[in-house]
């Protein structure tokens, strides 16, 4: 035998004798994470995914001891809760390792939560006292009411209208805390008289309140004879003029937007041309938490619709839906039961078959509905559920939001007609200019510069 043979020979007696060494407890049993992970999946003949920074560098304590030969998904479980790992079924045989997911439940967790609320009350006394609770404990935990005070009362600078087919589109900008702006479109019916008004925050779609078929859903329900507002995402649109995109994912864009939203809401309410009567809000994805939050926050919202959001295991995966604790309001709720407060107001939930929404038809609708059901108004709340359809603002969805507002404030159905619609390119659709030029010279310029003020607020 070489003196090469030799030494890989020793060597790979020493690593095998060092990895023997260390599975006896002085050593914890410790074995790498990536080892256990591929030993399961052999053993189960099952596929695991990772990502390398899930395992590089990971050593599992008493591994082995950890592994329940008879279960694949309790020997996962086991194996990933000490780094907060979890996994995620994709099929038969594959399973996903990722982080912990604060915002996300199992389905299965979902329907033990919906229980559970359904125990705490049996008709609409119990149910006002959870109601009024979650009220209070949601404006608490968001930290609204400070940063609510503390706004400049500005009035909002407002664009020449633009005149379409049926409708009109003006820009706009408002000053809400100092040196903070938020930005949106209003598009109006071309008539004279007294309209509906519908908020509708924004979500997490590409290009956000520009795209195609946000501009087609603003002005058809302008044309069938409401006024619609829409706005940016902090640190989206022409609010990066201010803040770089990844502040979109501080937990104050929970809060701010919700500023948002109430200060454009202060503004468009006292107009001569809003019917107070008939104040909406409508938004999908993000939108829809938005929906959702701003309607447990303001009273003066007398219908809403919450488009592919609603659930009891998903409380919104960005931090402008979950960053703050809302969600642990009074012990623990969802967003479908932040919903149901709403009870007996006009309200649709529009649900899909691929996203996490697709449990509304057999979970939260009912759940929803028995709420209602104490008011004596189970026909208020429906659902508009596509099992066919995925997580998007399509046609279908849009056609559920025209006929329930139509519905819900007595717009004209005729002019239901997206042909007519012009869509416009983003760059007419800024209230600061193509290239931001037009930003206030007491604009913020970062988001430290907002994170100092929000500390002086608190």
């Amino acid at each position: 035998m070489n003196i090469k043979a030799i030494i890989l020979s020793t060597a790979l007696v020493l690593s095998g004798s060092t990895l023997f060494a260390q599975q006896d407890s002085d050593h914890k049993y410790q074995r790498p994470l990536k080892d256990v992970l591929m030993e399961i999946s052999k053993h189960f003949n099952v596929r695991l995914k990772w990502t390398d920074v899930i395992v590089d560098g990971k050593m599992l304590d008493y591994a082995d001891s950890r592994i329940r030969p008879y279960s694949v998904e309790e020997s996962l479980n086991n194996v990933l809760a000490p780094f907060d790992y979890k996994f995620v079924k994709q099929g038969d045989n594959l399973y996903k390792i990722k982080n912990y997911e604060y915002a996300r439940i199992t389905d299965e967790d979902g329907v033990k939560m919906i229980n559970y609320l359904n125990s705490l009350y049996a008709d609409s006394v119990q149910w006002n006292k959870r109601k009024e609770c979650l009220r209070k404990e949601v404006r608490e935990r968001l930290g609204i009411d400070p940063l609510l005070k503390a706004r400049v009362n500005a009035k909002p600078v407002i664009s020449k209208e633009r005149i379409y087919s049926g409708y009109t589109v003006q820009n706009f900008s408002l000053e809400t805390l100092p040196g903070l702006y938020v930005c949106g479109s209003i598009y109006k019916p071309l008539i004279k008289g007294k309209f509906p008004l519908i908020i509708c925050p924004n979500g997490h779609f590409l290009d956000g309140r520009y795209r195609k078929d946000q501009q087609q859903r603003m002005a058809t329900l302008a044309r069938m004879g409401a006024i619609c507002v829409d706005y940016d995402l902090f640190a989206w649109g022409e609010s990066m003029l201010q803040f770089p995109g990844e502040a979109h994912r501080k937990s104050a864009a929970q809060v701010i937007q919700a500023l948002n939203g109430i200060s454009i809401l202060d503004f468009m309410y006292n107009r001569k041309d809003v019917d107070k009567k008939r104040i909406g809000v409508n938004g999908g994805s993000g939108g829809g938490s938005q929906t959702v939050l701003l309607s447990v926050l303001d009273q003066r919202y007398t219908a809403l619709c919450p488009v592919v959001s609603l659930s009891s295991h998903f409380d919104g995966g960005c931090p402008c839906e979950s960053g703050l604790p809302v969600f642990y309001s009074c012990g623990g709720t969802v967003a479908a039961e932040l919903a149901a407060t709403n009870a007996p107001k006009p309200m649709l939930i529009v649900s899909d078959g691929q996203d996490w929404t697709s449990t509304v038809p057999t979970l939260e609708f009912p759940y929803i509905k028995r709420i209602y059901d104490f008011y004596g108004a189970a026909d208020k709340v429906t659902n508009v559920h596509l099992p066919a359809e995925g997580h998007d603002f399509g046609p279908n969805k849009r056609n559920a939001v025209y006929n329930f507002f139509a519905d819900a404030f007595n717009l004209k159905k005729q002019m239901l007609d997206e042909s007519k619609v012009t869509i416009e390119p983003k760059e007419n659709m800024y209230s600061f200019g193509d290239k931001g030029e037009k930003l206030p010279k007491n604009a913020m310029r970062s988001f430290e510069e907002l994170e100092k003020l929000l500390n002086t607020l608190k």
